[in-house]
């Protein structure tokens, strides 16, 4: 199995991103997905997943309405649009996967996941 992320980069106040999270080695529509962060110091903290065929997302309320998941079971890609980014976005987003029996689940904790991506770096300065 393979997690791969892309899309990090550098990017000023307000800006935008979109991180892409490419699964391999298994079988999509099954896996249920979440994006996470880690900024220095603290632990990794889950904010987007979307459940199997995009029947549930759910965010953290730091980036509720600013994020968007959304997935592509057709190309085993997950996405996250990223808006008005602000420093305390800053940090190495990781791409987590974990199979999912029940439709409406999507994980938000570190627990239970299988895979894991190698991260990518989101950094938001002016």
């Amino acid at each position: 199995v393979q997690v791969v992320e892309f899309g990090g980069g550098s990017v000023q106040p307000g800006g935008s991103l979109r991180l892409s999270c490419v699964v391999s080695g298994l079988t999509f529509n099954r896996q249920a997905i979440g994006w996470f962060r880690q900024a220095p110091g603290t632990d990794r903290d889950g904010i987007a997943c979307i459940a199997r065929a995009g029947y549930n997302t759910n965010y953290a309320d730091s980036v509720n309405g600013r994020f968007t998941i959304s997935r592509d079971d057709a190309n085993n890609i997950v996405y996250l649009h990223m808006m008005n980014l602000t420093p305390d976005d800053t940090a190495p987003y990781y791409c987590a996967v974990e199979a999912a029996v029940v439709f409406e689940y999507c994980p938000r904790s570190t627990s239970g996941v299988d895979y894991w991506g190698q991260g990518t770096l989101v950094t938001v300065s002016s």
